[in-house]
This record gives structure tokens, sequence and C-alpha cells, in this order.
């Protein structure tokens, strides 16, 4: 069922000794489902604070997150900790700038580990095969099938990216969060991983915010924002390339 994202007047801010730092001032967006929105600006500006809201890993101190279909609306800022933690692993995929794989497991242990997360009920064995079967489509989705047996240490930066936001959509989420996906690649490995993000966005229908510093591809997005010191706008000089 396709998801949209509604970012309504958020606000956050930090301690700063003994006043607060506003991280985020009344920002607002909409991502729909199947389209990617990019987030530029300089480093500090809020940009990952906006991700880690968005992600249910921080709260807010005012405004909204939804999560709208057509049946139903989830307000991502009023779940507890045990709640989001159940939606980030029902609901949001979160690519992070590192990939954070787990050394000891191959690339479709990774995912077939995310499946599991969560479940307390003994995991039977039709079910085991439907997870395996799901982790190799979609580590070939992202042209990583013949590396499914390997662990972290054999893959290159791309490669792991990959992994990474092959496992990222496991649970099949409605909304894609992804930090920096690019910013530890080089210029042909960086492009291959948003040509990726934009497929994957359209095939899946899934509602996409994407973080970067790399300009070189924001013809490419459905939208763009600019963050600069906690205040979001909307960029209107790019357009996507048709």
């Amino acid at each position: 069922m396709p998801v949209s994202l509604t970012v309504d007047d958020v606000t956050l801010t930090y301690p700063d000794g003994a006043d607060r730092l506003t991280a985020l001032d009344r920002v607002s967006l909409r991502v729909d489902a199947g389209t990617v929105a990019a987030i530029t600006g300089p480093s500090g500006s809020g940009k990952s604070s906006l991700l880690a809201v968005v992600a249910t890993l921080i709260r807010p101190d005012s405004g909204r997150v939804l999560l709208e279909s057509a049946q139903n609306t989830v307000n991502l800022t009023a779940a507890t900790r045990r709640e989001g933690a159940a939606l980030r692993r029902s609901s949001i995929g979160i690519v992070f700038q590192q990939p954070n794989l787990v050394p000891a497991l191959t690339a479709l242990e990774q995912l077939e580990v995310m499946r599991h997360l969560g479940q307390r009920r003994f995991t039977t064995p039709t079910r085991r095969r439907e997870t395996h079967s799901k982790a190799r489509k979609l580590l070939a989705a992202v042209g990583m099938a013949e590396h499914a047996d390997k662990r972290p240490a054999q893959l290159s930066g791309g490669q792991r990216q990959r992994v990474n936001i092959a496992r990222a959509l496991m649970n099949d989420p409605a909304l894609l969060v992804v930090d920096e996906p690019t910013s530890a690649l080089d210029s042909a490995r960086g492009a291959a991983i948003i040509d990726l993000i934009l497929t994957v966005a359209g095939t899946h229908n899934t509602a996409t915010l994407l973080v970067t510093h790399d300009h070189t591809h924001l013809h490419r997005m459905d939208a763009i924002y600019r963050m600069t010191d906690g205040i979001l706008d909307r960029d209107h000089t790019a357009h996507r390339a048709t």
C-alpha cells in the first residue's frame, strides 16, 4: 500500500549550557510514495537531526511526523521507544552513512538476520526458506547475487553499501531514510548507488528521504531541500532530469 511521509512544523532543540540550541526550526516537508527527496546543506545544519527524528530515533520538541496511506495514518512522533523500534523493523528502512555490517556474517546472512529481529516465536522451516529466498532476490536486485556468501571484509565499499541498501529493504519498508550514501565512494560507485536508490524507490513505491553533500545527482531527485541553521527551504532551481 503506497505510503507518504509528512513532516509538519517540527522543532528540535538540544541543551547548550544554560540555553537551548535549535537543531530543527519548524521544519515541514512531504515525500510521496515512490519519490526521492534530497536534503543538502552544510555540516551541522540539522540534516542528520531531521533523519533521526523521521526514523523515530529522536523525539522532537514539537510538531508531527506522519506516515499516511489511504487507510491509515501513523504519527511517528507519538511512538514510544518500543513502538519506534517496532516501526523501524516493519515500516522504516535506514541506510546509514557507514554500512555497519556485522563482520562475522555473510551478505546473505546480513539480510536474513533483519527478518528475524524482534520475533519471539520460533522460526519455522517454511519461514526460514521464505526468508532465504527473499534475501537472495534482494541481493540479486542490487547486483550482489554473486557475492552472497562473502563477508564485509571481502567486499568493496560500494558492494557493502549495496548490501546495506538491500538489508534496509528486507522488511518491505514504506519509508526509506538514507544518510550520505555516496560519501565514502568514488564518483562511479557513487553514481551506481544513486541509480540503485532511485530504482528502489520507484520499484518498491517507497517514499525516500536522502541526505547528501554530493550535488552531482540532485537534478535526478523528485524534490530538493536545503537546510541552513535548522531551517529547511525547498530548492526550486534544480529539476529532475527526464
